[in-house]
């Protein structure tokens, strides 16, 4: 049997798939899963072992095994590849077409193209947005607006770094031997097939952002899977970079090891608030009151815990010539000019704290923030591309630090703040399974992270029937009310009914049960191919 013919493609075909899903590109995604399926499972499973320990009263602490890589200070990483040296506002969305086009054009240095929080998994969505990168790539993609306005990629774009789904999605709309792809793998192999050695012809390279890593036996993986595909395509050793975002607790114990693993190919490390504190919640479910964090909106990197956290990605980074990488700024431009002015003040104050900590650069949702984002680094930066040269030697970060959540100041979680995170979490899912990734709600562009956040602060206020600012207690039947009171706003706004269903069946099942599931993306994901399978 030959290798594509292994493979075998569930999603609907549509126009010019075929340039993406062709036999020699699923030869090579077959060949990857051949060598790192099993491992992958092996990590998975440790990932739910840890999380058991955890789960019963086990705690963190930096790996007392692989002291000697912290401590020494000879190694660093290879550090930028071509078009990365100045990440100074780095722009995120779907490689959808319009997306495509007006990221590369905002003036940001790099566009982070998402494959992951920021994009539904619909077939549609993720073959496209392969075809919208090559098309990209080739300086053949163009967007007509509604209005009949043109728009062509410019001659300075952004520098394309991809980010692949985290190890632990399947691709249910492939199959390799009968079983579900690896999105991780999926995502990761065709952009590499299709655009790896266009991008070094061009200048540039295969850069990557890695998601959801908890540890370096994972990054071990993923170096291990770029060492075997440039072999396999015969692209130099040493050309694909990545950053790994530090979004996971157990992940911010091992950053120095992360990058180890990964030396001969990162490029830096990013900080991820929301799925940070996702993480931090998920792993100290069962540990009682006393991780029981406040409102979402006042857990800002000021808190002593994230600052301990993004201080240590600082001095981490610097330390072995990486570049770190701030976290987002989710605010889109309002048509209130008071209101606009208020969210870039907070965009604003955001940059400047995390330019004068040290960061390289940072994250936006919208290209109107990048000019503010722009603003704030040239202030510290000047022409230089980076600050590496500043070390962060003042920086001393012990485990306790990182999980001080005791030491937050503002107090109970409110009223106000459990309805928003009902409204969030119910608008965005519902978005979701209609097939959008990147979705504006409130003020904010949100995507996956807004949900797991907003979701997991639901269970873990009614689990624990924390005590509300207004007097009240969380609990599961007052979660029910606001649901169905959110449904009916969402149903007199003009909400498809099914879609909205269905989202509520996630969040009650994801929010009220005993346990807290791991991911919410995977409960939403198989609910969500069921649909898309029944309508195809």
């Amino acid at each position: 049997m030959s290798q594509s013919s292994r493979v075998e493609v569930l999603g609907e075909h549509e126009d010019r798939f075929e340039e993406i899903l062709t036999p020699e590109a699923l030869a090579f995604l077959a060949r990857l899963h051949d060598e790192f399926t099993a491992r992958r499972t092996e990590l998975l499973t440790e990932r739910r072992r840890r999380a058991a320990k955890l789960a019963s009263g086990g705690t963190l602490d930096f790996l007392p095994q692989t002291r000697a890589v912290r401590e020494d200070p000879t190694w660093r990483v290879a550090g930028a590849g071509p078009g990365l040296a100045d990440r100074r506002v780095e722009i995120t969305g779907p490689p959808e077409r319009r997306m495509t086009v007006n990221a590369l054009n905002s003036g940001a240095k790099v566009w982070l193209a998402d494959f992951e929080d920021a994009t539904s998994p619909t077939w549609h969505n993720l073959v496209n947005g392969h075809l919208n990168l090559i098309d990209a790539i080739e300086r053949r993609i163009d967007d007509t607006t509604p209005e009949g306005k043109r728009y062509r990629v410019g001659d300075n774009p952004a520098t394309i770094v991809v980010r692949p789904r985290g190890w632990h999605l399947d691709e249910q709309h492939l199959l390799i031997d009968g079983r579900p792809a690896i999105g991780a793998l999926v995502d990761f192999g065709l952009y590499l097939f299709h655009c790896g050695r266009p991008q070094i012809a061009a200048g540039s390279g295969s850069y990557f952002y890695l998601p959801k890593l908890e540890n370096h036996l994972e990054a071990r993986l993923w170096n291990d899977v770029f060492t075997f595909a440039q072999a396999e395509l015969g692209i130099p050793y040493g050309t694909i970079r990545a950053t790994v975002l530090i979004e996971t607790i157990t992940a911010a114990f091992e950053m120095d090891e992360i990058l180890y693993e990964l030396r001969d190919h990162a490029a830096g490390l990013n900080a991820g608030r929301w799925d940070y504190l996702f993480s931090l919640i998920k792993n100290f479910a069962h540990h009682g009151p006393r991780y029981v964090l406040p409102d979402r909106a006042t857990l800002t990197m000021a808190q002593p815990f994230m600052r301990a956290y993004t201080d240590l990605l600082v001095h981490t980074c610097h330390r072995r010539g990486a570049h770190a990488i701030g976290g987002m700024a989710a605010a889109i431009p309002q048509r209130d000019p008071a209101a606009n002015e208020a969210a870039l003040t907070k965009v604003r104050a955001d940059k400047e704290r995390e330019a004068g900590d040290g960061f390289d650069g940072s994250w936006v949702a919208h290209p109107g923030l990048v000019a503010t984002c722009r603003t704030a680094f040239d202030a510290v930066l000047g022409d230089r591309p980076h600050q590496l040269d500043r070390t962060r030697e003042d920086v001393e970060v012990t485990a306790a630090d990182l999980l001080a959540v005791h030491r937050l100041s503002p107090g109970l979680p409110t009223d106000h703040g459990l309805r928003s995170n009902v409204a969030v979490a119910l608008r965005y899912l519902t978005a979701w399974l209609g097939g959008a990734g990147a979705v504006a709600v409130f003020g904010l562009m949100e995507d996956v992270a807004t949900a797991e956040i907003a979701r997991c602060q639901i269970w873990q206020w009614q689990h624990h029937c924390t005590r509300l600012t207004v007097g009240s207690l969380a609990t599961p039947d007052l979660v029910r009310r606001l649901i169905d009171r959110e449904r009916a706003t969402l149903i007199s706004e003009g909400v498809d009914p099914e879609l909205l269903d269905n989202a509520v069946r996630i969040l009650e099942e994801t929010a009220l049960g005993d346990d807290l599931p791991a991911f919410l993306t995977t409960e939403a994901y198989a609910r969500h191919l069921v649909r898309v399978s029944a309508a195809a």
